[in-house]
């Protein structure tokens, strides 16, 4: 596994802003896959990344700080150390964003479609089991949309 793979989503966005932030410095090359920083945050924290064993990075913040997580600030190192990662991960995420927008749209015209081909009474039907099954919100939603 891989550092972005091991870090949460929201410490690959904060890592990928720190890294166009130019929060770190002093990135020194260790060897081929080992690298030490320094990261601005509320202070300035010390981080050691090895490329080849994810789990063995460290960072001196309070989220990772004696334990194995990979932090923004070992993200934001490993963008630095390797660029073109920072660009593969944004180019990912914007595929991803759009396969998942496209996807909806598919989803959509498709209850279009199932709606369209409804009789007035099945679609009564439908609407009253939303009603019953479904969350509360579209219920009220509902009313006070037709209410008022």
């Amino acid at each position: 596994m891989g550092i972005i793979s091991l870090a949460s989503g929201n410490s690959c966005w904060r890592g990928l802003d720190y890294y166009k932030s130019k929060k770190v410095t002093k990135l020194n090359k260790i060897n081929e896959n080992e690298y030490l920083s320094v990261v601005k945050g509320t202070k300035n924290y010390n981080v050691h990344l090895d490329i080849e064993h994810p789990r063995k990075c460290t960072c001196d913040c309070p989220l990772a700080n004696g334990k194995r997580i990979i932090c923004k600030h070992i993200v934001a190192t490993y963008f630095s150390a390797i660029p073109e990662e920072a660009t593969n991960f944004e180019e990912e995420q914007i595929r991803l964003q759009e396969e998942f927008e496209k996807e909806q749209e598919n989803e959509y015209n498709e209850v279009i479609k199932c709606l369209n081909k409804m009789s007035k009474q099945e679609l009564i039907g439908e609407i009253i089991q939303v009603f019953d099954y479904g969350p509360e919100w579209i219920y009220n939603d509902f009313v006070k949309r037709n209410l008022y």
